[in-house]
């Protein structure tokens, strides 16, 4: 646990939160400042800034229970379907350097939380692109 990091110590009670589920790893609290009705966080208990830095073991865990709890949500809110959001530094929306995944459960006719205008891009920058990145892998 980072002692500086707010996440850190709600993630570990330290700091009181409206609790959804909690286990060895993890716990899931409702959002402060929700997207919509239901918007949770899922906290790791250990430290890690991003998805870069986060362990193996805990990336492994995240994703089963973010469906476990999307499921839950559609059961008990009746919404239509949820949004899995993860950012990574602060250029991508990231304002707490703890990993977390945000679950927001969406409605029919609700408003648009996640979106954007699609681009186009030409296959040689396309193919310059994934050189790029294959390089780095």
């Amino acid at each position: 646990m980072k002692e500086d990091c707010i996440f850190c110590r709600i993630a570990n009670g330290l700091i009181p939160s409206t609790t959804l589920y909690e286990d060895d790893d993890f716990r899931v609290i409702l959002d402060l400042n929700p997207a919509s009705k239901g918007h949770a966080l899922i906290l790791p208990k250990r430290h890690s800034q991003d998805l870069c830095s986060l362990d193996d073991e805990t990336a492994g865990k995240v994703l089963p229970l973010a469906g476990k709890l999307g499921t839950a949500m559609v059961k008990a809110l009746g919404c239509d379907g949820f949004n899995l959001v993860q950012n990574n530094g602060e250029a991508a929306g990231q304002t707490v350097l703890h990993f977390h995944m945000h679950i927001i459960p969406r409605y029919a006719n609700g408003p648009k939380i996640v979106a954007w205008k699609p681009g186009t891009v030409s296959k040689e920058e396309m193919a310059q692109i994934a050189e790029a990145v294959k390089a780095e892998l």
